[in-house]
């Protein structure tokens, strides 16, 4: 498409100069004094306007030159200087000035000066000077008209400019606002948030410390409370320096803050790789799980990666909170374009009576919708609810949608 837009103005150049060369064919073969020296020039003029559009300089030097030759020779009247007004009206919309003035005055003024020597009678003579008042007018209206052209695209050129700017300016207001509002939710989550959390976890923590103390056999529950405390304060510092800007100096938990206890990096704090500390936490709180892993297990796009981990997590939550007791089975299938990843419960849903879906089903179908995957979320025909996500193992640029955490609305 590119290549037939660039070769078009060239081939209506090459047949514009075919039509100028052809017109003045014709006269010089219906003028008796023109030979085969004006036949030449006037093809070598008409064939300089090919060049009109790109070297606008060359096509007027030698158009001029060229119909010089033929007006001077053969006489032929004002057609010898038509390829010399497309020449000059070329070199000035192109932001030439003197030199298409001083072509047009050297050519008026060489034709003018040659018809009045071959001129032997006063009627010629007017007739003669009336031609060349027709010719000036007409260059000047080439010159008129092209300047107008001129300021003409400069004008589209400058509305195109402030428009592009307009629209940066719009794209970076946007930017800042999103920047603002980011950092508005980080802070926020971090003086509400940080603060709970860090207290259950150190009273978690207090309660197992005093029971081991006691030699008392600390409660899987409590174990439980307190491991989910640190991932929920890792999954945490993740999402405040997502939502952060690295050099922004206030509000997210530094080195050193008594509320950064992240206990490793934040960028691995979800992971098919903590699949297993995710179920065995699902086990202490009573719920039947088993896990099956099949195909060769690799490293995984970290935007896969998460989703994966976010969507047992949701739908583990969901079967211990709606499906009555229910016994659940993970199963997460490495294939080689695709990450399956299937979590089972056997509980009382039933297709004649699908749940309504909730924030949580929600956020795992933005979570694949994002990646290009497919997600099916409902219930099973033998009974119980299934999820299945269908995630590709390709690499994925960052959505810019706003993709909600697992939550523990209903499903």
């Amino acid at each position: 498409m590119s290549s037939a837009h660039g070769w078009r103005p060239l081939a209506q150049d090459v047949a514009l100069a075919a039509v100028v060369a052809a017109m003045l064919s014709i006269n010089v073969f219906a003028t008796p004094a023109a030979g085969a020296l004006d036949l030449a020039a006037v093809l070598a003029g008409s064939a300089a306007l090919v060049a009109w559009r790109r070297a606008p300089l060359v096509a007027l030097a030698i158009s001029t030159v060229c119909m010089l030759v033929y007006a001077g020779h053969a006489q032929p009247g004002p057609p010898a200087a038509f390829p010399v007004l497309m020449s000059v009206y070329a070199s000035v919309r192109a932001g030439h000035r003197l030199l298409p003035v001083l072509a047009g005055v050297v050519f008026l003024g060489s034709s003018l000066a040659a018809g009045l020597a071959a001129v032997t009678g006063s009627g010629q003579d007017r007739q003669l000077v009336q031609n060349t008042s027709l010719l000036l007018g007409w260059f000047v209206a080439a010159g008129v008209a092209a300047t107008v052209s001129l300021h003409r695209q400069a004008y589209l050129e400058q509305a195109e400019q402030r428009a592009a700017e307009a629209e940066r300016t719009r794209e970076e207001v946007a930017r800042r606002r999103a920047g603002e509002e980011r950092l508005r939710i980080a802070r926020e989550l971090h003086d509400s948030l940080t603060h709970s959390i860090s207290v259950i976890k150190v009273q978690a923590g207090v309660a197992v410390h005093l029971a081991r103390k006691r030699g008392e056999e600390v409660p899987a529950a409590l174990l439980a409370i307190q491991e989910a405390g640190g991932d929920a304060m890792r999954e945490l510092r993740a999402t405040l320096e997502v939502l952060r800007d690295p050099g922004d100096p206030g509000g997210a938990p530094k080195d050193g803050d008594p509320d950064n206890d992240t206990d490793g990096d934040p960028d691995t704090a979800s992971g098919l790789d903590r699949l297993g500390d995710l179920v065995n936490r699902a086990r202490s709180t009573g719920l039947p799980a088993t896990v099956t892993v099949s195909g060769e297990r690799r490293r995984l796009p970290g935007e896969v990666d998460r989703a994966a981990y976010r969507i047992v997590q949701e739908a583990l939550t969901n079967v211990s909170r709606h499906a009555g007791g229910a016994a659940a089975s993970v199963r997460v299938d490495y294939g080689g374009a695709e990450l399956v990843v299937q979590v089972d419960d056997d509980g009382t849903a039933r297709t004649e009576r699908p749940p309504v879906p909730g924030v949580g089903l929600l956020g795992m179908r933005e979570r694949v919708t994002a990646l290009g995957g497919r997600l099916r979320a409902g219930p099973r025909a033998e009974g119980g609810f299934t999820v299945r996500a269908e995630l590709p193992l390709r690499e994925h640029p960052p959505s810019s949608a706003t993709i909600p955490e697992p939550s523990g609305d209903p499903r």
